[in-house]
């Protein structure tokens, strides 16, 4: 059986559970609690950090070089465009969610409202949380702004882009952190991709102590 370490509300594990869902590739999630540093869990990644993907014999780390990985080995459905300025877009794309909007957004809000509590490291500062509220405004304005363009994010159609965007716009939405009538457009993107079978699973995620906003799981949000 295939396994993914992973931690519930991790953004860069999301994208690697959507890439594996879409392509119907089953998986054991065990859940890893990277912060207690265990012996085997540096073994299996000497960075500390999750995803940690063991597959086919293999143990794989880093969640962009292990969903690019999937995509080679699996190509079906394709999450990466087959035109290089195409693949090109999906990557930039990718590590704006990943590097920017992590820093902005998702580092300050969830760090300080969700892993604070989870790790015991004290009480939320309200100006990194702030910070990264009113950063979200000027990334769903640019999301809106490239959906005026686009049927999706990086093009017509569904990429891994999409689904590194949305990993992260969920871990938000689990803590009812999203304006999601700032923007139709990204609203209706988000509805569109939430509806999919991929999504499923992590829309029946609960992480104790801590249930979901109560639109996190519905649809019809």
């Amino acid at each position: 059986m295939n396994r993914l370490y992973h931690v519930t509300l991790s953004p860069f594990c999301r994208k690697v559970r959507l890439t594996l869902a879409e392509k119907k590739i089953e998986v054991e999630l065990i859940e890893e609690r990277y912060w207690e540093r265990s012996t085997e869990f540096l073994r299996r990644n000497p960075a500390g950090k999750v995803p940690i993907l063991r597959m086919d014999g293999r143990v794989m780390a880093e969640s962009q070089a292990i969903c690019e990985f999937i995509e080679e080995t699996c190509p079906t459905p394709p999450l990466m465009p087959r035109d290089p300025e195409a693949r090109y877009e999906v990557r930039r794309l990718c590590a704006w969610f990943d590097d920017k909007f992590n820093d902005e957004v998702t580092r300050k809000v969830m760090g300080e409202r969700v892993w604070k509590k989870v790790m015991k490291l004290g009480y939320p500062d309200s100006k990194t949380v702030k910070s990264g509220l009113g950063a979200i405004k000027y990334h769903l304005d640019y999301m809106g702004w490239l959906l005026d363009q686009r049927r999706w994010l990086a093009g017509d159609v569904m990429t891994l882009a999409d689904f590194a965007a949305a990993a992260h716009l969920s871990c938000l939405d689990y803590i009812s952190d999203v304006d999601w009538d700032r923007s139709a457009n990204v609203k209706d993107w988000y509805a569109k991709i939430k509806s999919r079978p991929a999504f499923r699973s992590l829309l029946a995620d609960q992480l104790p102590g801590l249930p979901p906003a109560p639109q996190y799981a519905e649809l019809d949000f």
